[in-house]
């Protein structure tokens, strides 16, 4: 069973709307991210119901999945929802003493995923306790790639 929520959250020294042009950028996410390599943006202007075509890889292994953007709020929150295993991932930014906290999250809804997906995380990627302690290793080196991007801006 999948946790019901995984995140990690960073403070980034810079405004909103300047982490807002990063993580918004979808088509940059190949740069911050561990696992996703590519997200091919399917229509603009990016929004509510925009969908991407994402190519994932870990070590030899590289497979499609499939997006749909949830909820679109510009300079406070990005989220999409992933076809193929029904998890959503968001990243919500929220105003801090010196800049803004960031957090990205992982949701599985009642902490299940489909069947193929949990196949394939017990049976490929080592388990699903494993493969999340990953994914929260992949979600604090995104926000560290994100802040840099963003406070150099």
């Amino acid at each position: 069973m999948a946790s019901p929520l995984l995140e990690e959250s960073i403070e980034i020294n810079t405004s909103a709307d300047k982490v807002w042009a990063v993580i918004s950028d979808l088509k940059r996410m190949g740069e911050w991210s561990p696992q996703c390599k590519k997200m091919i943006v399917r229509g603009e202007p990016i929004g509510v119901g925009t969908r991407t075509i994402n190519i994932n890889r870990r070590g030899p292994l590289v497979w499609p999945t499939t997006a749909k953007i949830v909820r679109f709020v510009a300079d406070k929150e990005l989220a999409f929802k992933i076809a193929e295993n029904r998890t959503v991932w968001s990243y919500t930014i929220e105003p801090s003493a010196n800049g803004v906290t960031v957090t990205e999250r992982r949701e599985a809804a009642n902490g299940t995923t489909t069947k193929v997906s949990a196949f394939l995380v017990d049976k490929v990627f080592g388990g699903n306790d494993t493969f999340e302690v990953e994914l929260k290793h992949g979600m604090a080196a995104t926000l560290s790639k994100i802040k840099r991007a963003a406070e150099a801006s």
